[in-house]
């Protein structure tokens, strides 16, 4: 009888430990799965900025852009009704003796006669950059649209700055002529634009 009792002691943890692991063996680990952050805010483009020199009427200038959200502005919209910061665009050209010839800051407001549809009102300032060098002024190519880096939803504009400083802004009506071989000279002030927008990472 003895014997018997304990054989039974010597059993009974072989048993607890069997039924334990089988407990275990039904675990199942997952990894648990990060939701990604919703903006509870407006959204903001990137901030950017560029400078390039160039030769004009006979000199060198230094041409620098830069581009920043301002939250003091009106918000903007893109076509899914996301809020966005507007932006403010800053355009400096300097001489070759470090003075100043032109200095100003762009907003939306600015193109408001030439930006009357609905991506002028509820779009950005999406970017000003240099276009090329004409014998009375300076090009550039400028946008206004969504906010949204996806869209390709914005209305093309030129500004020229004069030798004097003074600042025409029209619309882009140049079409592109769709010749895949056409060099930079034939491709429209919005395609440049695009292009650069892109290298710079706008």
């Amino acid at each position: 009888m003895r014997k018997i009792t304990l054989l039974v002691a010597a059993c009974l943890p072989l048993v607890f430990f069997s039924c334990k692991e089988k407990k275990d063996s039904t675990v199942i680990i997952t990894k648990k799965i990060e939701k990604p952050a919703i903006p509870s805010g407006p959204l903001a483009m990137s901030d950017y900025s560029w400078s390039k020199e160039i030769e004009w009427v006979g000199s060198t200038y230094t041409v620098a852009i830069k581009r920043y959200a301002d939250k003091e502005l009106p918000l903007a919209k893109d076509e899914a009704g996301r809020s966005y910061y507007d932006n403010r665009i800053h355009v400096k050209i300097i001489r070759k003796d470090g003075s100043t010839f032109f200095d100003r800051v762009f907003t939306k407001k600015d193109f408001s006669a030439f930006a009357d549809n609905e991506y002028g009102r509820t779009g950005a300032l999406l970017g000003i950059v240099f276009d090329k060098v004409e014998e009375g002024y300076l090009s550039f190519a400028g946008s206004v649209g969504s906010p949204d880096t996806m869209s390709d939803e914005y209305i093309p504009l030129l500004v020229e700055i004069s030798r004097q400083g003074n600042v025409s802004i029209k619309n882009d009506t140049q079409l592109d002529t769709g010749n895949p071989n056409a060099g930079d000279e034939d491709k429209s002030a919005a395609d440049r634009q695009l292009e650069a927008a892109e290298a710079e990472g706008m």
